[in-house]
């Protein structure tokens, strides 16, 4: 299982898969795998999102494909069932979000697996959500539109969301990912990486590009 790497003052882009082409996974990842820092596999299950997609066997596979740390983002309404079957499959960052059931007992329990701990929160939930787990948290997620469709517009409304929690994890002292998902591509992620958003989620936008590889390139010149 490859480790997630820690904030280094440098944006991290990720790819998530959700908007990949599965006919070939492998060859859809490999343009991107030497510029990309991790890759984001959206699980959801058709109740806390109303989309269903993937489980822990697409963590395995994409984690071959792609050779990088995985973060397995937990779109559940109940996180604790998964796991340990996500943490098995290899993936080096679960996800979870402040408002699935049982989200602090979860946070817990992916530590207590030595794997990296991440809090999502939705557009409209307060970040106050996040101030009792801070300390366990390695990553916290803004969701910058509402989960569970890839190719939506991003939330500009959320920006000063992700400013405060900037802040936050700078009051904190704490190396905790700042992350931006929904609707990322060129512009948008200038904006949300202004805010404070060192980890951008990217997928449509990438993976619709003739040149994905380019795109990445031109985008981490950008930031």
């Amino acid at each position: 299982m490859k480790t997630l790497p820690l904030p280094s003052g440098k944006a991290a882009l990720v790819p998530s898969v959700l908007a990949a082409d599965f006919a070939c996974l492998e060859r859809s990842l490999a343009p991107v795998k030497k510029l990309a820092d991790w890759v984001q596999v959206d699980v959801m299950d058709g109740h806390f999102v109303p989309n269903i997609s993937f489980g822990p066997g697409i963590v395995s596979a994409v984690a071959r494909a792609g050779g990088l740390p995985v973060d397995a983002h937990l779109m559940v309404e109940n996180p604790a069932l998964f796991i340990d079957a996500f943490a098995k499959a290899g993936a080096a960052l679960v996800t979870v979000h402040a408002e699935a059931r049982n989200a602090a007992a979860c946070v817990r329990k992916i530590k207590s697996l030595g794997l990296k701990a991440g809090l999502a929160l939705r557009p409209k939930t307060p970040l106050a959500r996040v101030l009792p787990l801070l300390k366990q948290l390695d990553l916290i997620l803004i969701m910058t539109v509402e989960p569970g469709f890839g190719g939506q517009a991003f939330m500009p409304e959320m920006l000063p969301k992700v400013r405060a929690a900037r802040d936050l994890i700078t009051v904190s002292g704490r190396k905790i990912w700042l992350q931006a998902d929904g609707g990322i591509n060129a512009s948008t992620a200038v904006l949300a990486a202004g805010a404070g958003a060192d980890s951008l989620v990217i997928g449509s936008a990438l993976f619709s590009d003739k040149k994905p590889a380019a795109f990445l390139r031109k985008l981490r010149s950008s930031l």
